[in-house]
């Protein structure tokens, strides 16, 4: 499985399809190849503005999102590089608040696959180091930057240092890479997924994280000491109150501040740990309005996403579509705790063969009116009759999400979910495109 992408743009094209041709690293662990491929660039990783680093299993990339938001609130300048992309792989990189050009994207992604002939690098090395090479070039107050798998070795962790690191939630997926059997890591698998992402911590540096079940948390703290790390962990350090507001606290004193636009609780939680991460570092200077205006203002796509009036939702006739990229146990959890306040829905479902349909359809087992199943494109995806063991519902199955729609009974809103692939289709054939 690759992370396809395509592009109007020809030049684009070109590069991106040398970059579909590179091998997935199987078998391969380490980080020598992204480490000689920086080195053949001029080691642009270590020539960044200021460092925000964040892993996790889910919430990641919305932290990401609240950061850029809130930094941008304080009038900073602020590059974001966010994985993977819903529809252009321009999404990956952010320069200054904005979607890099298709000429410096071609010309970047050509300089770096040219470096890296007889390396073999994988997608996401090259991708990551187009990333550095963009942002080390061009001047800005901060970086925000999310791991892609894990984090011990991502090609993110590749950066000498951050002005803060930063751990989401911890749970379940991706575990055929992140629990391979290796020596001298945890065995306890939970352990070895907080292994993996607090391996991301640098030292002295603050690794600023979530509460975790005591192994989680106890295999974080021994990483984050390992390392010489300082370790910032809510329940301890930091806290969040989330009822009709957030009420944040640490030792610096209370925080009041709004409730996040994007909808569900864990999105308040996302938004504590950006705040967490901003009041534990000391590279930028933040104040409590413009804490409160990114919050408010932080946009996500294809997370518990309302879709707008467009070519796909005139096909449901008027009822609300939303849109969620969940595919893991914590995710369809979350889904569920909104779902709760919402109406029953029509579930429209496309999961990648490796994703278990169960950890969406029993969570939301209660709140579904209908189950359709279409694929998941560009990926192998499950089957209907992979999903049938886990609902006492008829499963259908379409070619496509407008011919899963225009099925649909008249009543009931809908929510299509399962991947991000999946989501960035949907964005695109509704003319959501994210900018």
């Amino acid at each position: 499985m690759k992370d396809f992408a395509i592009s109007e743009n020809k030049a684009v094209q070109a590069q991106l399809d040398r970059l579909g041709a590179l091998s997935l690293p199987s078998g391969r662990l380490g980080l020598d190849t992204v480490r000689e491929l920086c080195e053949r660039v001029g080691n642009p990783q270590n020539r960044l503005p200021p460092v925000f680093h964040v892993a996790g299993t889910n919430g990641k990339g919305s932290t990401c999102s609240y950061l850029r938001y809130i930094l941008e609130a304080e009038g900073l300048t602020v590059h974001s590089a966010t994985k993977p992309h819903l529809v252009r792989y321009n999404e990956r990189i952010r320069i200054a608040g904005k979607l890099i050009e298709d000429e410096l994207l071609a010309a970047l992604l050509k300089e770096v696959l040219d470096a890296g002939e007889g390396l073999e690098p994988s997608f996401f090395e090259v991708t990551t180091v187009a990333t550095f090479l963009a942002y080390a070039r061009t001047p800005a107050d901060a970086c925000v930057i999310e791991t892609g798998l894990g984090g011990r070795l991502d090609a993110t962790n590749v950066m000498p240092t951050a002005a803060v690191c930063g751990i989401a939630t911890l749970g379940f997926d991706h575990e055929a890479f992140l629990l391979a059997p290796e020596d001298g890591v945890p065995t306890d698998p939970l352990a070895r997924i907080a292994f993996e992402k607090a391996s991301i911590a640098k030292p002295g540096v603050p690794l600023v994280t979530m509460a975790y079940p005591q192994i989680a948390a106890d295999s974080v703290a021994e990483t984050a000491a390992r390392i010489g790390a300082p370790l910032v962990m809510r329940g301890r350090d930091w806290d969040a109150e989330i009822a009709g507001s957030i009420l944040y606290r640490d030792a610096h004193g209370e925080l009041p501040l709004p409730l996040p636009a994007l909808p569900g609780t864990h999105q308040a939680e996302n938004a504590a740990l950006a705040v967490a991460m901003i009041r534990h570092q000391r590279a930028v200077q933040v104040t409590l309005g413009a804490v409160g205006k990114g919050i408010v203002d932080a946009r996500w796509p294809a997370r518990l996403q309302r879709l707008g009036h467009g070519p796909l939702t005139d096909l449901a006739g008027g009822r609300t579509v939303w849109l969620d990229g969940g595919h893991n146990p914590d995710a369809g959890r979350a889904i569920a705790r909104h779902l709760e306040s919402q109406p029953p829905v029509h579930l429209i479902m496309g999961m990648l063969a490796n994703k278990d349909p169960s950890a969406i359809l029993k969570p939301l087992a209660d709140r579904a009116l209908s189950i359709s199943v279409v694929p998941a494109p560009g990926h192998d995806a499950h089957k209907p009759a992979d999903f049938a063991p886990f609902t006492s519902l008829p499963v259908g199955s379409f070619a496509t999400v407008p011919e899963a729609l225009a099925a649909l009974p008249p009543e009931g809103d809908v929510l299509i979910v399962g991947s991000l692939y999946l989501a960035g289709e949907v964005l695109r054939l509704n003319e959501e495109i994210p900018d």
